[in-house]
């Protein structure tokens, strides 16, 4: 069966909700009974999201088979509970770099190679192809930035030229900012008339519209929509300021955009309709304890850059029945031991990021853990950096580090390994992707999991240096997971009450009703539940 189409745009201004409600849509079409996928079109020049600051772009998340792509990804695997993959993905610079490696081979036979019909036959066919890998009957395809801007027309274009192949089988939802002015208590719907207005001039008529707003939509305003853009009142739409993005799927379902969606595609569901994330909102609303976790990184001031450990908390907290309070530490800031601000924190997660700036604070950080027997968890860099805390003041190994920071290190405790992933340049040269984990038994990474042999995702370039691995461990720091080729992946230590380092990001597997186990045991051990570890058993 070919599939259907729905291609979700955004108009006036970027991160208006776009991801939010595609992935939203897709829950309430796969618990209708419909096989469904979605892709994040991202019209920037990169290849993929590898090499962009988190400032720029957000998060990198990571698929299964080790994509590093737009953030959206991981909102799509934790509303619909599906794994996405490099396919559901699709850039700018992957278009241009397959087209023009076609021309190099003479695939076009001596074509003058353009922009139409070569670029834009290339965006369809890679969507069609994502399609294809997972057999969907409906496809919601998410054009990233807002309409207007120069990268995305190929790509609205490419889409054009889909609904005139398939008129039964392409619809349009366009996702706009309607402003609400406090002041006098009006919605502004003008600029998104203007957006519409820009989408039908490159020839899309939207045959949906949600309206982004602080408050719900009025029934004036609907109208004045539906009026201006050539779309009955019943087609628009209202998403809204809610307490947690997972409230959205609610939001629509009650005004039944799902049901407008399927009539218009002419699909008939399988199922009942189900909305699965409504209890988890309902539990999430209701805990009661609260546990304050600190959070120490780099790249603080934009919150999305840590999105998915910041979701695998709120997910663990709602299995046991806790409410995170998170406090956002910038790593500098701890420079110098100046740490006053991590003593209210009843567990601490060092987290994620590449480079020299904050190491010494995040350092500070991962001490201040250990010495304080402060649950503790370390993710990637702040796993490593772990090792390197441990060298230096457990083991008096002076001036131990990672020769990410200092390439003439007397002790390199974590570098990168010779033969295993050689630095070639910078975008998809790390270890990445799912890779299988073996646990050592009877460990707490053990209890944890439930299993000897477990799978997460990895994203990074250096290593443990095994050649310390026997000091370590007499000083009391285990290895409990190793890679199957004998990469350092867990490490516990003894005597602590919670003191987990983790070279893979569980985080990027976690979802609502299934939360990462690793998240799940540092929270029961930060809000000091018992058993602290056995509430966390078991393997996703």
């Amino acid at each position: 069966m070919k599939s259907k189409y729905i291609v979700v745009t955004g108009g006036v201004l970027s991160s208006v909700g776009k991801g939010t409600v595609s992935a939203s849509l897709g829950l309430l079409l796969k618990e209708m009974g419909l096989r469904i996928t979605l892709v994040k079109v991202d019209p920037y020049i990169n290849v993929d999201a590898g090499t962009m600051n988190p400032y720029m772009h957000g998060e990198v998340f990571v698929t299964e088979d080790g994509a590093e792509t737009d953030l959206d990804l991981g909102h799509y695997e934790r509303f619909a509970d599906i794994d996405m993959s490099k396919y559901n993905n699709i850039t700018a610079g992957k278009v241009y770099f397959e087209v023009i490696r076609k021309e190099r081979e003479g695939k076009y036979l001596g074509q003058t190679v353009q922009i139409i019909p070569h670029v834009t036959d290339e965006i369809k066919s890679m969507i069609h192809k994502a399609s294809q890998m997972r057999d969907a009957q409906v496809t919601i395809v998410e054009i990233g930035g807002t309409v207007g801007d120069i990268e995305g027309l190929p790509f609205l274009e490419a889409v054009r030229q889909m609904k005139l192949e398939d008129e039964e089988g392409v619809i349009f939802v366009h996702v706009a900012l309607v402003e609400y002015l406090k002041a006098t208590g009006e919605l502004k719907t003008k600029p998104l008339q203007h957006s519409v207005q820009e989408l039908r001039r490159i020839g899309i008529q939207p045959d949906i519209i949600i309206a982004r707003a602080e408050v719900p939509l009025d029934e004036e305003s609907r109208r004045k929509i539906a009026l201006f853009t050539n779309v009955k009142p019943e087609f628009v739409f209202s998403s809204y300021d809610v307490d947690t993005s997972y409230e959205v799927p609610s939001i629509l379902q009650r005004q039944g955009l799902h049901r407008k969606v399927i009539s218009k595609l002419q699909l008939s569901p399988l199922n009942e309709e189900r909305n699965p994330l409504e209890s988890f909102v309902s539990k999430m609303r209701s805990s009661s304890k609260e546990v304050k976790i600190a959070l120490v990184g780099k790249y603080v001031k934009l919150k999305d850059s840590y999105i998915s450990i910041r979701e695998a908390l709120y997910h663990a907290g709602v299995a046991l029945d806790v409410r995170p309070k998170i406090k956002w530490i910038e790593a500098e800031e701890l420079e110098g031991g100046k740490v006053d601000v991590l003593e209210e924190a009843e567990g601490i997660i060092v987290l994620p990021g590449f480079g020299s700036r904050g190491v010494e604070g995040k350092i500070e950080a991962v001490r201040f853990a250990r010495e304080k027997d402060v649950p503790f968890l370390g993710i990637c860099y702040g796993f490593q950096l772990a090792v390197v805390e441990f060298a230096r003041n457990v083991l008096g190994l002076r001036g131990a580090h990672t020769t990410e920071v200092d390439a003439e290190t007397p002790h390199p405790v974590v570098t990168v390994l010779e033969g295993h992933h050689p630095v070639k340049g910078m975008g998809g040269t790390m270890r990445l992707g799912a890779q299988t984990i073996h646990i050592k038994e009877g460990s707490i990474l053990h209890k944890i999991y439930g299993s000897v042999l477990v799978t997460e995702r990895h994203r990074h370039r250096y290593e443990v240096n095994p050649n310390y691995i026997k000091k370590l461990e007499e000083g009391g720091l285990t290895v409990s997971g190793v890679s199957d080729n004998g990469l350092v992946e867990f490490v516990e230590l003894k005597g602590h009450r919670f003191f987990v380092g983790s070279q893979p990001h569980p985080e990027y597997k976690s979802r609502p009703l299934h939360p990462s186990p690793i998240y799940m045991a540092f929270l029961a051990a930060s809000a000091k539940l018992e058993p602290e570890v056995e509430v966390a058993v078991g393997s996703r």
